[in-house]
């Protein structure tokens, strides 16, 4: 499983769709507590819910700021996941406080607050699914048509990225993972799925990206054989070749260096 929501064209990860489902429903218990209790829970709800997305971000900001630096505007795509939750459920919380007091209404949006913060944490060990072998016998080339086995990449961690020229975010994403590639300490392979040496040739020319770290995957074994059917998704291995995580949808530096980070503290 990919961990994916896909509806046409639309593609949203699980664990965000959750998310997102979860701050609706808290919104419309705001409402609710509104009519019931206080009018002012409603206001308050939306306040809260704001000024904790807030937090929750510059948390994981500040806590990753050495790949924000290198590219600020990331710091804008919310889209691509990067939020520090706990800081989040805290600033809501202070936020309901400071305005509704202990009223009834305060301590049920409270409550509210705490309980979808328990789903959510739920959800996301539910949703983290244990390591996978790396399925053998999968093959990747270079461009100039040098076949690599992936079986004697086996013993170091690794990280893989599932592309296509035609696809817009592994489009966006992809100047940013081949500067990564250059300078990680983890492989970092781009495997192209399905397409042709010299389209791909054709792409990183109009872009000028160098094709270093880009492979060829002309059949989608990989996809196939690890059942990732979005693009981009990317694969994080570690040296004993199991898959510690799958992260569907475009990736941010931060999301990428942190996660690699991970695979140097625990190869």
């Amino acid at each position: 499983m990919d961990g994916v929501l896909q509806l046409g064209p639309l593609m949203l990860a699980t664990d965000r769709a959750i998310a997102v489902a979860l701050l609706w429903a808290f919104v419309a218990i705001g409402g609710m507590l509104a009519h019931r209790y206080d009018i002012r829970a409603a206001k308050t709800a939306w306040l809260a819910l704001v000024s904790g997305i807030v937090a929750a971000r510059v948390g994981f900001i500040a806590s990753n700021f050495s790949a924000f630096r290198d590219d600020p505007w990331s710091m804008l795509y919310l889209w691509q996941g990067g939020f520090s939750w706990w800081l989040g459920v805290a600033t809501a919380a202070l936020v309901i406080v400071v305005t509704l007091g202990r009223s009834r209404a305060g301590l049920a949006l409270l409550g509210t607050t705490a309980a979808l913060a328990g789903v959510n944490g739920a959800a996301t060990l539910l949703l983290a699914a244990d390591p996978r072998p790396l399925p053998a016998g999968i093959a990747l080339s270079t461009l100039d048509g040098v076949s690599t086995s992936l079986d004697a990449e086996r013993g170091q961690p690794m990280v893989i990225n599932l592309w296509a020229t035609w696809c817009p975010p592994c489009r966006r994403e992809m100047p940013m993972l081949i500067d990564v590639a250059a300078g990680s300490t983890v492989p970092l392979l781009l495997a192209n799925q399905g397409e042709n040496a010299a389209r791909i040739r054709a792409y990183l020319r109009q872009e000028n990206l160098p094709e270093q770290a880009i492979r060829l995957d002309a059949g989608g074994a990989l996809a196939a054989a690890t059942g990732s059917s979005a693009l981009p998704t990317t694969l994080f291995i570690d040296g004993a070749g199991r898959i510690r995580k799958t992260h569907a949808g475009e990736i941010s530096r931060a999301a990428l260096t942190a996660a690699i980070r991970d695979l140097e503290r625990n190869p």
